[in-house]
């Protein structure tokens, strides 16, 4: 199973160590769904990210597991299906340990550095929005916005859980402020949204809606995955299993 990938080098997704070979959480759920499914072998195919979708499409490789979030815009719009989801990422406000915001109403007048064009940018602006944040400063890599933080240029940072144990490795000394703060869907997508089983901010695994049996066996491999403690247990390898993680589908009453 050739398997599309555009995550090397990103923590705790994927990388390779001075050997070639693969680790991250990525290289452990592809190992798992390898055996599970039966199959000889499987190889991670490494691709630009904006050539995920078309080479899945192309069929240059069988699957996608890259991080993918699962939204019905990318269903409807780009023609593919997903897989349960095996992983969400939200964000959180980042502070300095010695900061004097302790809440989301301290961020009143501060300044939130975010990365341009991502999920999180849209959660900092959000809060902006609502009078909490003066302004956002938007970064070009993960990276820039924790230097600045650092640096003192801006009093926050809003960025997923995955980023922040990343840039953990690199800065010390934070913390985060409140609790997980969750994606909201583009209004044009909020009703189909609404009406989707899964809590947006889901990754799955992305197939052709042509293979359906593949699609049913990589379902039934990680609904087993989180049954037995086996998803669970690789996130808490790389440290980013929280409670939340366990409830990726929703529940009667949840949006």
């Amino acid at each position: 199973m050739r398997v599309g990938n555009g995550l090397l080098g990103a923590h705790p997704s994927l990388w390779q160590d001075h050997d070639g070979v693969y680790h991250g959480i990525d290289a452990d759920l592809l190992t798992e769904l390898t055996r599970r499914m039966g199959l000889p072998r499987s190889e991670f195919v490494i691709t630009e990210w904006s050539t995920i979708v078309p080479g899945l499409k192309a069929r240059r490789w069988d699957i996608v597991l890259s991080d993918v979030h699962i939204t019905q815009e990318r269903e409807v719009m780009g023609h593919v299906r997903f897989s349960i989801p095996y992983f969400m990422l939200y964000d959180y406000v980042i502070v300095p340990q010695d900061s004097p915001i302790h809440s989301l109403a301290d961020l009143k007048g501060k300044t939130i550095g975010s990365v341009l064009g991502t999920n999180d940018s849209a959660t900092a602006h959000r809060l902006v929005e609502q009078g909490m944040g003066a302004a956002v400063a938007d970064y070009d890599t993960f990276g820039d916005p924790f230097l600045a933080l650092h640096n003192r240029q801006i009093d926050a940072v809003v960025v997923d859980q995955g980023t922040l144990h990343a840039q953990q490795a690199h800065f010390a000394g934070l913390r985060t402020v409140g609790g997980p703060i969750f994606y909201t869907p583009k209004p044009k997508w909020a009703s189909a949204q609404a009406a989707a089983p899964y809590r947006l901010g889901s990754e799955g695994v992305v197939v052709r809606p042509a293979c359906t049996d593949l699609l049913a066996v990589i379902n039934h491999a990680l609904q087993d995955m989180h049954e037995d403690g086996t998803i669970r247990t690789i996130l808490k390898r790389y440290g980013v299993w929280e409670p939340q993680q366990d409830h990726l589908l929703k529940t009667s009453g949840q949006d």
